[in-house]
């Protein structure tokens, strides 16, 4: 795991200072080594500068980066695993290559070298790499299927950068880090920004499943993966069959994410997910897991007796963090910067602190992240196939006029009522996919943005999948093209690399959402709590109290905190005269919203989280609000041979 950096520009800019200063942005991704790389195109009209930060997990001594290969035509830099590298690096052997490493960054080498763009659909892992032909001058840029690692890219005038996180982006010469009006008010909808776009206007996100070429001045973006349930038809009818091919199939992605040669652990949270991972490895490790969970120290919000559960039934090493509110915010700018966006979840904070504590002791830990957008976790996904239903039986004016209302004015005990009440009446996909979210509906989110009018549409991938089976299907296609990439997935790795940690996620294996996209809808949402079959599977592997236990989720007590000890940072940050989140919204909405909630009237935690980390962002970024042209080409400087 580590932190990469690197551009492709014309030969006459001169960014020799600007490619060390971008790299050491990212120290704290990569603190066990440093490297750096420059080139030109056979051409002499474009050179290349690779940075690489890394978090030494493979290989450990002898897989340096930027790596050459062993005949000097291609230079990698590489962020990620491929588990499978073992496999790929004797079939490799098999056809004449030659390695002098063990790690898996030489095995993505070779395996570009022999098959081209088709070895990203034989890895298996997560990964971003840029992969310059010092032969070709072609610089390859490349994203893991699901996105759970991630690549920025900027374009300026003569030049793409890319980049782990969004501050080296910013900080590089001539990139128009204007706020993105579009973003704010898709931000204000969603909570997060939908990708490919950034919070800034020259900035954007390398989509996930994909892979650029940039040759000389031509720019080329192909897909090369779709999630598997907008195109599968469910095969399989028998559940004993499914759950045996379910079984088998997780306990390998378990046993393959095990390869390290540093030490790991696990995140276990109490929950269904991280514990049924924990259980896997047990099986497999000669030693107890090192076990890690975080809670919080208001009564009622901690799952830690759980985690502790769970811990005593495997016997493993078991490590709590109790955080209180003062820890919960000493580390709020922290998570804002390198998430280089509002922090969209209040648990990103938490996850930030529990990784500096376990990065202490180990270097990788396993997660459960990804379950419930696999496997119909959530009670959307056991709502959505009833809404065609629903809307047949409900006239949309009548829905509006009595249903929608009477939703909003539902206390916040019955918020899961609540939020499937509003949003079933939802017509348009694209709405009632944002809606589900629960911090508010489109006619708030409206009500909130002071912006001009939109100017592009949304990517629509995440609402196009003609070959999904069913409604859950679109759903959990959208979860995995939408939510996870640009929200979930991205604490992941932001808030854990923040504390120089790599995290691995068994349920987000290819291979196991190849099988699940074969399963009926029964065998995922046919239970009272969704994800039927790994329930099925839990019930023969953990204590029956953690897998009949209510679903709570990582919820931190900010409601309670917004009351009573944090009600003047809120006010400050909300509701001051310099807050910016006033000018570019509408104060007398966040006025309402604020009363409402420190009156007790109503829960508005989610939406005023939001905004309050909309105002963090502000002023952590400040980027530039309005119409200010950008750096052009002048701001950079010019090669010394293009002065002479």
């Amino acid at each position: 795991m580590c932190g990469i950096f690197g551009f492709h520009a014309r030969s006459r800019l001169s960014l020799a200072a600007e490619l060390d200063a971008a790299t050491d942005l990212l120290a704290h991704r990569g603190p066990d080594g440093r490297g750096t790389f420059a080139a030109r195109s056979p051409d002499g009209e474009w050179q290349v500068g690779l940075g690489h930060r890394r978090l030494s997990i493979l290989d450990i001594e002898g897989s340096p980066q930027p790596m050459h290969s062993h005949d000097g035509r291609y230079t990698v830099v590489y962020n990620g695993e491929i588990y499978n590298y073992i496999e790929l690096r004797a079939e490799l052997v098999e056809r004449g290559h030659r390695f002098v490493t063990q790690g898996d960054t030489e095995v993505l080498i070779e395996a570009w070298r022999a098959w081209g763009e088709d070895c990203l659909s034989r890895f298996n892992g997560m990964f971003a790499f840029l992969l310059w032909d010092n032969r070709t001058g072609r610089l390859i840029a490349a994203r893991d299927p699901f996105g759970k690692k991630p690549l920025f890219v900027a374009e300026a005038e003569g030049v793409h950068a890319f980049a782990s996180e969004i501050e080296p982006l910013r900080k590089f010469p001539g990139i128009d880090d204007r706020l993105d009006q579009d973003s704010l008010r898709e931000y204000l909808a969603y909570r997060y920004v939908p990708g490919p776009a950034t919070f800034f206007k020259g900035i954007a996100k390398v989509p996930p499943g994909t892979f650029m070429v940039l040759d000389g001045d031509r720019v080329s973006t192909t897909r090369y993966f779709t999630t598997p349930f907008s195109r599968t038809t469910p095969d399989i009818t028998d559940f004993d069959e499914a759950l045996r091919l379910f079984s088998d199939k997780l306990d390998a992605a378990v046993q393959l994410r095990l390869r390290s040669d540093a030490p790991f652990g696990a995140y276990l949270s109490g929950g269904l997910d991280s514990s049924m991972i924990v259980a896997l490895m047990s099986r497999h490790m000669g030693k107890p897991v090192s076990t890690f969970s975080v809670g919080f120290d208001v009564p009622g919000s901690s799952e830690l007796p759980y985690a502790r559960q769970v811990a005593d039934t495997f016997g493993t090493d078991h490590h709590e963090l109790a955080v209180g509110m003062g820890e919960f915010t000493s580390v709020w700018e922290e998570a804002v910067l390198r998430r280089g966006a509002p922090v969209a979840e209040p648990s990103d904070l938490p996850v930030l602190l529990l990784s500096k504590m376990a990065s202490r002791s180990v270097k990788m830990v396993l997660t459960g992240e990804g379950a419930d957008e696999l496997l119909g976790g959530y009670p959307k996904h056991r709502a959505e196939p009833w809404v065609a239903l629903y809307q047949r039986l409900m006239p949309g004016v009548l829905h509006d006029a009595v249903m929608a209302p009477g939703a909003r004015a539902l206390p916040y005990a019955l918020r899961r009522v609540k939020t499937v009440a509003g949003v079933a009446g939802i017509r348009d996909h694209q709405a009632r996919m944002a809606a589900w979210f629960g911090g508010g509906d489109a006619e708030l989110a409206r009500a909130l943005y002071a912006g001009p009018p939109a100017s592009r549409a949304l990517d629509p991938l995440p609402f196009t999948a003609d070959g999904a089976a069913s409604a859950l299907k679109r759903m959990l296609h959208f979860d995995q093209t939408s939510w996870l990439p640009d929200n979930l997935l991205e604490r992941g790795d932001r808030m854990m690399m923040a504390g120089s940690l790599e995290g691995r996620m068994p349920f987000m294996d290819v291979g196991l959402a190849e099988l699940v996209a074969r399963f009926p809808d029964a065998f995922l949402t046919g239970a009272p709590k969704g994800k039927r079959v790994l329930r099925t599977l839990a019930a023969h592997m953990l204590p029956q109290a953690i897998v009949t236990r209510k679903k709570v989720g990582f919820r931190v007590p900010v409601e309670q905190w917004f009351r009573i000890g944090m009600a003047d940072r809120m006010r400050d940050l909300l509701q001051s005269g310099d807050a910016t989140v006033r000018q570019v919204c509408n104060a007398g909405e966040i006025d309402r919203l604020m009363g409402e909630h420190l009156e007790g009237r109503q829960n508005h935690e989610k939406l005023l989280w939001a905004l309050a980390n909309l105002e963090q962002f502000f002023r952590i970024f400040r980027p530039t609000i309005g119409d200010a042209a950008p750096q052009s080409e002048a701001g950079y400087r010019l090669a010394d041979s293009a002065l002479r």
